[in-house]
């Protein structure tokens, strides 16, 4: 076991935990934050998707040793009500069908906009491809993604 003082949604948190230990069971197991889902386990998926300084990043094969004094954002930290301009898109079109898969989209797709502000459909569908939902929403993401792009508030 090693103690970690992990910089997460702007606050520190100390953790004593083995050092190969995921950084998406810390977040889970020790610190609930649960909004960040296990998908594969392999970072095929991107359910586990959070930002590590501010990049799209798979949790679940990042162990907590390799974070250091990285800021992480999960999806409780994207904004604090809910009203980041991607997740106010996810509502517009409606996209979340089981919502398994979201946290890791709207991830993703925040993360896309930060450094595209104005993304072609073929920057969308290369930035997204990793990230599978098992309802086949891709269609209703693409729009929110355009929607958020749109809206001209991203920070």
């Amino acid at each position: 076991m090693a103690t970690y003082e992990l910089k997460i949604n702007g606050n520190t948190h100390s953790v004593d935990v083995d050092p190969s230990t995921p950084i998406l069971w810390v977040l889970r197991d020790h610190l609930q934050l649960v909004g960040t889902k296990f998908g594969c386990g392999i970072s095929q998926c991107g359910a586990c998707t959070i930002h590590v300084e501010g990049n799209a990043t798979r949790s679940c094969q990042i162990p907590v040793s390799a974070i250091g004094n990285k800021k992480i954002t999960t999806i409780e930290g994207l904004s604090k009500n809910g009203d980041h301009p991607v997740q106010q898109a996810w509502l517009e079109h409606d996209v979340p069908q089981c919502g398994y898969c979201q946290a890791g989209q709207i991830m993703t797709a925040a993360a896309l906009l930060d450094s595209n502000p104005n993304p072609t459909d073929e920057d969308i569908e290369a930035t997204m491809s990793g990230n599978i939902c098992r309802c086949g929403t891709y269609t209703r993401i693409k729009a929110a993604i355009k929607t958020a792009a749109k809206s001209g508030s991203l920070s």
